[in-house]
């Protein structure tokens, strides 16, 4: 599975102002909505969906990268956003760190292979130390764009 295949272009933020994790969330979720991947009326359930998951355990995975996830049935195929926070948001991370990249992933309830290959797949390239330092110094959805292609090209 390609990152292209799934991250929604319009919906990048490389500029996000949240101090919360719930900030971050429903600024992303936002984004989704207003590219047109999530209806209106799911915007608060699908950040509600995404704030439930967060309390199994944060999605902050540590190195500075958090990806929250769910699976609502307002969506048809797997769909996805990153943003970028030049300051940092305390995700309650794994290591207890600032994150400063977030993919944030939605599924349909009955495609789980769709998000976990989408999960696998971000998390792979998130290993990748000029990956991230990249993604951080990205100033425009369209260079995140380019450096997730230049990534699927490669792998």
């Amino acid at each position: 599975m390609k990152l292209t295949e799934f991250v929604v272009r319009e919906a990048i933020l490389t500029d996000l102002v949240a101090k919360t994790k719930a900030d971050a969330i429903r600024a992303m979720v936002g984004s989704l909505k207003k590219a047109g991947m999530i209806p209106e009326a799911d915007e608060d359930g699908i950040v509600a969906a995404i704030m439930k998951r967060e309390e199994l355990g944060s999605t902050g995975i540590g190195n500075g990268v958090a990806v929250p996830h769910t699976k609502h049935p307002s969506v048809t195929r797997l769909v996805a956003t990153v943003a970028v926070s030049k300051a940092g948001v305390d995700f309650a991370s794994l290591d207890g760190e600032d994150v400063f990249i977030l993919f944030l992933l939605v599924s349909p309830p009955d495609r789980p292979g769709d998000h976990l290959r989408g999960l696998e797949t971000i998390s792979r390239h998130l290993r990748e130390q000029t990956f991230c330092s990249f993604l951080k110094q990205s100033n425009t959805a369209d260079d995140v764009f380019e450096l997730l292609k230049e990534v699927d090209e490669a792998s």
